[in-house]
């Protein structure tokens, strides 16, 4: 169990929630199950094997950290070196599956993910910068273009559409969990933005980044790719999501503090939202 907790299997999830609906919208339908398979179990490993070299780097401050102190590399149950002869293994199999079984324009794409992941998020940004997650967060943007070269073997601008609702959506995502665990944060030295801004700073920063994102969703369809259902969800949602990210942004400036800033209810709401506006781009090529 130590091995698969350091694949980060929920996180996972997420990743996965945005590769299989845009082969769906990729084919214009049912893709082939065989190659969804086959990209699932890819993209599960590579990702496995990016998070797994981030606990590997990140070992020293997951001690100190209450949200990380379970980790396998914490408690003892992996070793550091077979948690990065892990995470390098996954990365190779990983590669050569893609690689082998589905393309290597989707190889290269998994590859470069987790290479951004471990290099340029863990080892040069995480601890340098209150932008962090915002560049960081293009390693999680890259299952949409990889969903979708797996289907067509190219790329065209409906992935990068997706890949930028993802881009967009990642800062708005985590910097209200940042908010609820920034002290542990602060007490590793991580700058993240609500460590080294008020609350009334990041949740503006929310907003701007929440509305940029739904203008972004809402393109797909004028571009010719989706149709009156997903623009119907995209809407609905993103106007939701509007609505908690200046609900949050009022209470920040009010100087709500503790439970009463309710921060964590834009987060959960993130991952709903994320979960809709997918489900959305698998379905609307049946309805359109």
């Amino acid at each position: 169990m130590g091995f698969v907790a350091l694949t980060k299997p929920r996180i996972i999830e997420l990743l996965l929630i945005t590769t299989v609906p845009v082969m769906f919208l990729a084919q214009r339908g049912v893709p082939d199950l065989g190659l969804v398979l086959l990209t699932c179990v890819g993209g599960y490993l590579s990702a496995g094997g990016a998070n797994a070299l981030n606990m590997y780097i990140d070992r020293d401050i997951d001690a100190l950290m209450d949200r990380t102190s379970q980790r396998p590399l914490v408690t003892g149950m992996v070793s550091p070196r077979e948690c990065l002869a892990f995470g390098i293994s996954l990365a190779v199999v990983s590669t050569l599956l893609f690689g082998l079984t589905v393309n290597w324009l989707s190889a290269w794409l998994a590859l470069g993910a987790l290479l951004f992941y471990v290099v340029v998020y863990t080892m040069i940004l995480k601890r340098r910068t209150s932008q962090n997650i915002v560049w960081g967060g293009i390693a999680g943007c890259m299952p949409v273009l990889i969903g979708w070269s797996s289907v067509t073997g190219s790329l065209s601008w409906a992935p990068v559409i997706l890949f930028l609702v993802i881009f967009f959506w990642t800062p708005p995502h985590y910097w209200p969990l940042s908010m609820k665990v920034k002290e542990d944060y602060a007490r590793v030295g991580v700058p993240m933005l609500p460590v080294i801004a008020s609350n009334k700073t990041v949740a503006k920063q929310i907003v701007i980044y929440s509305w940029v994102m739904v203008a972004v969703s809402l393109l797909l369809t004028p571009l010719g790719y989706t149709g009156w259902f997903y623009t119907s969800v995209a809407l609905v949602a993103g106007g939701w999501w509007l609505w908690e990210a200046h609900a949050l942004q009022n209470r920040a400036k009010a100087e709500a503090a503790g439970g009463k800033l309710k921060e964590m209810r834009l987060f959960h709401w993130s991952i709903t939202y994320v979960s809709l506006l997918f489900v959305a781009v698998a379905v609307d090529p049946f309805l359109s």
